[in-house]
């Protein structure tokens, strides 16, 4: 596997103030030279809506949205509904409504004009069926009440400064948050705690430069090249690597905006972390009601479909030479172990490079294949986690669906306890689905003799 640059979108800019007037190319190369590949320029006003459309007309890696910031909403005419409208279908740069929303802060215009105005531009947005880039200050239970009430199902929460209750009811609505440099700051302990509590796959990071500068670089303008600090700081928090959140918020950018820099063909070999995990199959043993993979075949930014399963050489050749690697573990969208031949030819060849083997498996394997498999994997798996998910069998036929039957939730046990006599590590894991008693599982998992760890329901991969 190559080491790739990390490619990072700026979601949410002001690039058109005049802060940039002196060094607006070489500003523009300080975001490439940082991995920086696209810019979302966002109006706040008309004139500053008109700036950004004819930036995303000049440089091929920038992009507009056109919209009336709620300090201004006390001076919003009919004709300015208009005049955004038309912008907004002007150019196929025009990716967005925005930014509009509510400021209860400043409240620089009333209260109430704010509400009207951004509903006004809500139905605007939804009649061009265009994402919104919303404007939240000290206003979110208006702003979430508004967006349950309109029917706009697609946007984000610009500099989001909500909880975790909020993040993952903006997620139900079908929105985004946008993490800015304040995750940076040392007193925002808040922002962090939200970060860690939900879900990276509907975030994306921004600047909303000039302002909010990310340490070090606090108390100085800010400018897109700086949207790298913000996703290192995030990598840091959420426990994964810069490539990873790279590679996520560029696809969630994607998918929200249509800034098509996302790596879409399909992997065998994928790294999260510092593990590489070999992705060998779609087909599962069992259809759990909780796999994310019948919504979306993505994982921490890497599209698991695949059009046909791979050969030993086609998986060798996927795997390469990676760098970096603490451990290849056999986990795609489907079960490894469906395929027992091939992990272990590729096992073993993976040994002989002294490389340390996990199997990620929902515990089937040996009802599957009508005999004990494990100890094939003597002496060429280290470690081996299995899916328990219940601590009985009627809770177990209920989540996973098991074409097994009664035999399914006691052969899972029955592998866990056989697994201890075969391999060095073994992990069992449970998901955090409502109604899962975890303290059950571990209890059980432990009376197996395996270790026992806690799977977040809302975070795959």
């Amino acid at each position: 596997m190559s080491h790739q640059k990390p490619v990072l979108i700026d979601s949410h800019s002001h690039i058109y103030y005049r802060d940039y007037t002196g060094d607006f190319d070489d500003m523009l190369q300080r975001a490439e030279d940082a991995g920086v590949a696209a810019i979302l320029v966002v109006g706040t006003d008309i004139e500053s809506s008109r700036e950004s459309v004819e930036l995303a007309e000049k440089y091929p890696h920038l992009y507009a949205a056109v919209g009336i910031h709620p300090h201004d909403a006390g001076r919003v005419t009919d004709e300015c509904y208009d005049i955004i409208r038309t912008m907004a279908v002007s150019s196929a740069k025009v990716v967005a409504i925005g930014e509009i929303g509510l400021d209860f802060y400043r409240d620089r215009s009333p209260r109430d004009l704010q509400e009207l105005v951004f509903r006004r531009f809500l139905q605007i947005a939804a009649d061009l069926k265009k994402p919104v880039i919303v404007h939240d200050r000290e206003a979110h239970d208006r702003v979430m009440a508004i967006l349950r009430e309109e029917t706009v199902r697609k946007g984000v929460l610009h500099c989001f400064s909500g909880d975790a209750v909020m993040a993952s009811e903006a997620f139900s609505l079908g929105f985004h948050i946008s993490i800015p440099g304040t995750i940076t700051y040392p007193s925002n302990k808040n922002l962090r705690d939200v970060v860690c509590a939900v879900s990276i796959d509907r975030m994306l990071v921004e600047t909303d430069c000039p302002y909010l500068t990310p340490v070090p670089h606090r108390g100085s303008r800010n400018e897109p090249a700086y949207v790298r600090l913000t996703a290192e700081k995030l990598a840091e928090v959420k426990g994964l690597t810069l490539e990873d959140v790279a590679r996520i918020t560029t696809k969630n950018t994607s998918d929200l905006f249509g800034i098509n820099l996302w790596d879409q063909s399909t992997k065998i070999a994928y790294k999260i972390r510092n593990s590489l995990y070999l992705n060998i199959t779609n087909r599962c043993s069992n259809h759990c009601s909780f796999c994310p993979k019948f919504d979306d075949f993505t994982v921490k930014g890497h599209n698991l479909m695949l059009n046909s399963e791979p050969s030993f050489d086609e998986v060798m050749a996927a795997i390469g030479q990676p760098e970096e690697i603490t451990e290849v573990v056999f986990c795609g969208y489907g079960e490894p172990l469906l395929r027992l031949e091939l992990v272990k030819l590729v096992a073993a060849a993976l040994k002989a490079r002294s490389y340390q083997i996990r199997i990620n498996t929902d515990g089937q394997a040996n009802l599957f294949h009508g005999r004990n498999i494990l100890p094939e994997l003597t002496g060429l798996v280290d470690s081996v986690s299995v899916s328990l998910n219940a601590p009985d069998a009627a809770t177990y036929s209920r989540l996973c669906n098991t074409p097994f039957g009664e035999a399914g939730f006691s052969g899972v046990c029955n592998f866990i306890q056989e697994a201890v006599n075969q391999i060095p590590q073994v992990v069992a894991t449970a998901v955090t689905v409502p109604g899962v008693d975890i303290t059950a599982c571990r209890t059980l998992a432990e009376s197996l003799g395996a270790e026992f760890r806690v799977r977040e329901y809302t975070e795959v991969g």
